[in-house]
């Protein structure tokens, strides 16, 4: 696991844009896995800057979603299906075809979960995958004493992301219970993973995730079993850390080669 920590957002999703940029040059049609949420933001809009400037062609990349709310019309605007199209897909200038996801409205939930991991190994497999963390230390919906090597499922979600999601709704009560996110096992199936966490607020979860045992407990964690996994972190997210220092030496001193 690599750990790079950045002065803030904007210098985060910069950096992290740039390689999904990177990987785009170099595999044109790559599938992207993106992430919902405040957080991934800076990065969205860092790439799209770049689509715009013609720094990048992005016409033939391919999004694939982490999760989506159980029950939600496809249409409703807090649906991730919707978060994803207006936040990514359109501002890449993608057509919605190049976009897949989970069925969250399917009558057989399960069923729905099966088809999509089997849709993922079809594509090819994702080539970058992005992630958040919960302050519980979750990724993706995986909450805390998830299977480390679970695959795409249905999931309750604890009464705190409940409430740390209610800021997208207009009310506490309108979030729902129950989500479609792949598993564990699925996401570390990705050849890239791409953690970007900021403020004072993950601070205790990055640390215990990046510097802890692993731990069920702590799904984020799970990232420390994968062979190219990257945790990008601003100061305040990085201030629990033991060894900040030397992430900051061993990031400082990588042959700029190696990319991120």
């Amino acid at each position: 696991m690599e750990v790079v920590i950045v002065p803030d957002a904007a210098a985060g999703g910069a950096l992290i844009a740039e390689a999904i940029a990177t990987l785009v040059r170099r595999k044109p049609e790559a599938l992207l896995g993106v992430a919902t949420g405040s957080t991934p933001l800076p990065i969205y809009e860092a790439l799209a800057a770049k689509v715009r400037a013609g720094a990048v062609d992005a016409s033939r990349a391919r999004i694939c979603q982490l999760d989506e709310y159980v029950g939600l019309p496809a249409g409703h605007p807090e649906s991730y299906r919707s978060v994803v199209l207006r936040e990514v897909v359109e501002p890449l200038g993608l057509d919605e075809s190049a976009f897949m996801g989970p069925d969250g409205t399917a009558l057989d939930v399960p069923a729905a979960c099966t088809a999509y991991d089997e849709a993922l190994r079809e594509a090819g497999g994702v080539d970058l995958q992005l992630l958040g963390i919960g302050t519980d230390g979750h990724i993706g919906f995986n909450e805390p004493c998830s299977s480390l090597a679970s695959r795409t499922r249905i999931k309750t979600l604890t009464q705190q992301t409940r409430e740390d999601n209610a800021r997208f709704f207009d009310s506490p009560d309108e979030v729902p219970h129950h989500v479609i996110t792949q598993g564990i096992g699925t996401i570390l199936e990705a050849r890239h993973l791409v953690l970007l966490a900021t403020g004072e607020g993950k601070a205790d979860a990055v640390a215990q995730a990046v510097e802890g045992p692993l731990a069920a407990l702590v799904p984020a964690s799970a990232l420390q079993m994968h062979p190219h996994a990257t945790v990008v972190v601003d100061e305040a997210a990085a201030s629990k850390l033991k060894l900040a220092d030397y992430f900051r030496a061993t990031y400082a001193a990588k042959p700029a080669w190696q990319g991120l």
